[in-house]
C-alpha cells in the first residue's frame, strides 16, 4: 500500500488517516482535549524491572536502523500531525506514521506503528522512540474486551473527539533513545521541544 498520495508534503494533514480509515471528519478539539490531557497524565502500571528492560531493549533493536531518518521513510513512515507539544510542558514531537501498521488492528513490539523525532537547533531529525498505537474498536474487535498491553505495560486511552482527529485509540510511547525523568512509557517528554521544527 502506498501511503504518500495520502499525506501532504507539510505533514500536517490527517486526511490520509482518514481516508485510509473511511471515517469522516470530526472535531479535532473541542472537549476532547480535556480528556486526552487527562489521559495523558496516568502512567502505565509498573512492570518488573526485567520485562521494562526487555521492552526497551526490543525498541530499541527494532528501530536503530531509524536513527537515519530516510531509512524511516523508505520503510513507508511518514510525518503526520507536525509536532505535538503538550498542553502544558513538554512534548511528544514528531510523529513518522506507519499507516498499513496502525489500521492492522494489532501490535507487535518489533514493529512500532509511529517512531518518533525531536528537531534539532542544527536541522536534523533525533529519534527519541517509538509509540505503539492501535484503533480501539479493532483492537477489541480481534481481541476481545480487554483493553491492549504491551509486554506488560497497559496502553493509555485517547477518546474522540481529540486533537489528531482520530476515533478512540490506545496508545503508548516508549522513550527508547532519550531517557524522560517521568518516566519511560508515560505519553509526554519534559525535556522534548517543537521549537526548532521547521515544516519542509
Amino acid at each position: 500500500m502506498k501511503i504518500r498520495p495520502f499525506v501532504t508534503h507539510s505533514g500536517y494533514s490527517v486526511l490520509g488517516i482518514l481516508a485510509v480509515l473511511s471515517f469522516g471528519p470530526s472535531d479535532t478539539m473541542a472537549h476532547g482535549e480535556g480528556v486526552q490531557a487527562a489521559a495523558a497524565q496516568h502512567h502505565a502500571p509498573a512492570a518488573d524491572k526485567d520485562q521494562t528492560n526487555a521492552l526497551v531493549k526490543t525498541v530499541r533493536e527494532a528501530t536503530e536502523r531509524f536513527k537515519d531518518v530516510a531509512v524511516a521513510e523508505n520503510e513507508g513512515y511518514s510525518l503526520l500531525f507536525g509536532c505535538v507539544s503538550g498542553p502544558d510542558y513538554g512534548a511528544m514531537g514528531l510523529h513518522y506514521v506507519n499507516l498499513p501498521l496502525v489500521i492492522d488492528g494489532d501490535l507487535d513490539p518489533n514493529h512500532p506503528e509511529i517512531v518518533i523525532y525531536e528537531a534539532m537547533p542544527n536541522g536534523r531529525l533525533k529519534l527519541t522512540g517509538a509509540d505503539f498505537l492501535v484503533l480501539k474498536d479493532a483492537w477489541h474487535a480481534q481481541h476481545g474486551a480487554a483493553p491492549p498491553e504491551l509486554m506488560g505495560q497497559l496502553m493509555h486511552l485517547f477518546e474522540s473527539p481529540n486533537r489528531f482527529g482520530l476515533p478512540d485509540f490506545y496508545t503508548l510511547h516508549v522513550w527508547a533513545w532519550k531517557e524522560n525523568p517521568n518516566g519511560t512509557f508515560v505519553n509526554w517528554h519534559p525535556n522534548v521541544s517543537c521549537d526548532s521544527f521547521e515544516p519542509r
